[in-house]
């Protein structure tokens, strides 16, 4: 039986272990998933260890644990083609094996959406094996160094980190929204529609956020950058938007589309904004709507 730590308590353990062996050396980064399983389980659950880890034929399914004879597989779907997004699953994947073997004694299969939906009110399990693979593998402190708390990056910029780490773009993303200072949101897209978004924490509490759980698919803004792939060089693209576009206010969109996942990605970054309380009598109001409603007007 494994130890209750929560996600990020494992995460850092081995994150202890790991600058105790490796200090700055250039190899610290991107963290040895398969390495760092393998030996760590050996040695902290020699009757239960990782014994096999690679990739198979997983169908609709990124990533996988399961039992074996002689132990527990990790397994990453082997259509995957980007080596950061596989990665990130064998992390994910060791987070299960970490904090779910014991409820899941036959193991799990996650899908595509498991390992990039990060929020709070998502499948519980699989939040929880994403705090660990992002706390493991990009570690903030780490992260704070390439880019400041403050700084308003590109997504070249958040691309260096997510080259550093091994993950992928949404993924570096991710993890700078969660300590940043800024008001800005990540937008990810599909054939006109929002299929989900993040907020920073600055940015939530000032109610730039879109609500995407349980609700009719929102069409991204016609005159959004990523809506207008003629406004592109390169699959990318950098622009100032006026009120009303997306949000009710102004915002900068750096967009990029995916040809290979076929999906567009938007990081939108506001102006700083003071915080107003919402009274209990107050009806909270979607951004979304707020904008449609500015849009109509004009």
């Amino acid at each position: 039986m494994s130890e209750i730590f929560s996600p990020q308590r494992w995460a850092n353990n081995l994150t202890l272990i790991m600058n105790a062996a490796y200090g700055a050396a250039p190899e610290r980064f991107p963290v040895n998933v398969p390495a760092l399983a393998k030996d760590f389980s050996a040695q902290r659950f020699p009757q239960e260890p990782i014994a096999l880890i690679g990739g198979d034929s997983l169908g609709d399914f990124d990533g996988a644990l399961y039992r074996g004879n002689k132990g527990w597989g990790i397994i990453y779907n082997n259509a995957i083609a980007s080596a950061g997004r596989i990665n990130f699953t064998l992390a994910h994947e060791f987070g299960h094996y970490l904090l779910h073997r014991a409820a899941f004694p036959d193991g799990l299969e996650c899908g595509d959406q498991d390992m990039v939906r990060w929020d709070s009110d998502y499948r519980q399990i699989e939040s929880q094996a994403n705090d660990f693979a992002a706390t493991l593998l990009m570690p903030l402190d780490d992260f704070r160094r390439q880019i400041d708390a403050r700084s308003k990056p590109t997504l070249e910029d958040i691309g260096a980190c997510a080259e550093r780490y091994g993950v992928s773009l949404i993924a570096a993303t991710l993890r700078w929204l969660q300590y940043t200072e800024r008001r800005s949101v990540l937008v990810v897209s599909r054939e006109g529609y929002i299929l989900w978004a993040r907020s920073s924490d600055r940015a939530l509490k000032t109610g730039a956020y879109f609500r995407t759980a349980n609700r009719p698919p929102i069409p991204i803004p016609p005159n959004s950058l990523a809506a207008r792939s003629d406004l592109l060089e390169k699959s990318r693209g950098q622009i100032r938007h006026d009120e009303g576009v997306w949000f009710a206010e102004g915002c900068d969109e750096i967009a990029l589309v995916s040809d290979q996942y076929d999906f567009a990605i938007s990081l939108l970054h506001l102006e700083a904004a003071e915080w107003r309380p919402r009274f209990e009598d107050e009806k909270e109001e979607d951004t979304f709507e707020t904008m449609m409603r500015r849009m109509e007007r004009r």
